[in-house]
């Protein structure tokens, strides 16, 4: 009997033993396919979906190589719209930072943050901006009937899967662009990539923003930012148009102290502008605005400038260099949804970036997750895991020694990239996500932490 005692404990704790085992190699490999998801690509239906651009851009080039036409696209992959939390947006008056602007961290302006200033209240536009946004519909009807119709309704519920510490609230209220300010600037970073449509324009959810830019300006002045444009997908744009509106721009806001201009390897100061969805126009239409010989050329003029188009695909590096631009970069913080975003794809980018004397500048991004507005679209989630998501963009950023790194995003709440601080919130219908453990700050700090570990390792760099 004892020795039947001692077998069926022994057996009981190897049982025990095995299963914990069982559940940690789960957990590891759960944790692992986060970090490094299996690459979505643009083969299966998410990124044909998102993209569907790409398909006809393809047909367009194979079919009809030697025509001018741009074909346009509806440009889903990362829609402006958002709907806005509407909760008490006099939460925007509390000051963010605790820390006088002498205690932050010096910026650095190798640290590129794409920010938006689409999102309204009615308190300072008279109605919900962007936080309303609608419920997008899948592409095949039979799986759209499935998911949920219509649109967010503010302030409870909002177009975005995490909570601001700011509320639902405007972007041209006062107090929240200073908040931005001393937020971005706590974090590290230096330049502002500001959304940017030409005047009168704005995305299909959103309004006109260019009057915000001269406010946005001087409050990154104060906090010794610098603001760059990103200058979005309008209707028409072309080589005629882009060399209007970058006119406009470099006359109208080149001489504030916080334009940014890079400093060239050459010792030039350029204006930089980063160009969204690049790839949707032909080479040809571009290269007429970014080569010397181009019949509408920016070059060696008082507008020549800096101009960094979108990687999605492979094939868009020949694209880029045939058409003129100065460099490229990724934006997507989704690990393996297209070959730009993949970080195992960087090495390679940068090697011929390298070899056409291009600039490569790779975004790393927080996580990813747009099922507030995409509600069929949990395929291409990219769990934080508690920031260990971030840090590991991070580190495969700075592998390939790149002059500047880009973030996805300061503010997309939409899309779920935002680094903003966000709180724990619970309504009767929603759980919005938070960032716990951690506080609403964590990932200013964490971008903080590698902004310094960026300009030490870029001093052994220039060793």
């Amino acid at each position: 009997i004892l020795n039947y005692d001692i077998m069926a404990r022994f057996r009981r704790r190897t049982c025990i033993i095995l299963l914990l085992f069982i559940l940690f190699i789960c957990s590891i490999m759960m944790a692992l396919k986060t970090l490094r998801p299996d690459r979505a690509g643009f083969g299966d239906p998410f990124g044909l979906g998102l993209l569907p651009e790409l398909q006809q851009r393809t047909v367009l080039l194979e079919n009809k190589q030697n025509s001018l036409n741009r074909f346009q696209g509806d440009t889903v992959t990362r829609v402006s719209n958002f709907h806005s939390v509407a909760v008490n947006t006099m939460k925007a008056s509390r000051s963010p930072a605790n820390k006088p602007e002498e205690q932050l961290s010096p910026p650095n302006y190798n640290f590129h943050i794409f920010y938006y200033s689409w999102f309204g209240n009615p308190q300072f536009d008279g109605k919900y901006i962007h936080w309303n946004h609608p419920l997008l519909p899948h592409w095949d009807p039979k799986i759209a009937n499935n998911y949920p119709k219509g649109r967010h309704n503010p302030p409870e519920d909002i177009g975005a899967n995490f909570y601001p510490e700011l509320g639902s609230y405007s972007s041209k209220d006062p107090s929240v662009i200073e908040a931005h300010m001393k937020q971005m600037r706590s974090a590290s970073t230096g330049v502002i990539v500001l959304s940017w449509y030409p005047p009168g324009m704005a995305d299909e959810n959103g309004e006109p923003t260019d009057d915000l830019v001269p406010v946005i300006l001087d409050y990154a002045h104060k906090y010794n930012l610098k603001v760059t444009f990103h200058i979005e997908p309008y209707k028409d744009r072309d080589d005629r148009s882009m060399y209007h509106n970058v006119k406009y721009i470099i006359d109208k806001y080149g001489g504030h102290p916080a334009f940014y201009r890079h400093k060239t390897s050459t010792g030039r100061l350029l204006p930089m502008f980063y160009v969204y969805d690049s790839y949707v126009t032909i080479p040809e239409i571009w290269a007429n605005l970014l080569t010397v010989s181009g019949s509408q050329s920016i070059r060696n003029t008082p507008y020549d400038a800096l101009f960094i188009a979108l990687l999605v695909e492979e094939r868009h590096k020949h694209d880029i260099h045939r058409s003129g631009f100065d460099g490229m970069y990724t934006y997507f913080a989704t690990n393996g949804f297209s070959y730009g975003s993949s970080h195992h794809n960087w090495a390679s980018l940068k090697a011929f970036c390298d070899s056409n004397n291009l600039m490569f500048i790779p975004s790393v991004g927080p996580g990813y997750i747009d099922t507030s507005i995409r509600p069929w679209n949990n395929h291409n989630t990219r769990n934080r895991v508690n920031g260990k998501y971030y840090e590991t963009a991070f580190s495969a950023a700075l592998l390939v020694r790149p002059e500047i790194i880009s973030i996805t995003s300061f503010n997309e709440w939409h899309e779920g990239t935002q680094i903003e601080k966000a709180v724990p919130k619970r309504t009767g219908q929603v759980v919005y996500l938070d960032y716990k453990p951690h506080k609403p700050n964590v990932y200013l700090e964490l971008t903080q932490k590698w902004s310094e570990k960026y300009r030490k390792e870029q001093e052994q760099w220039l060793m």
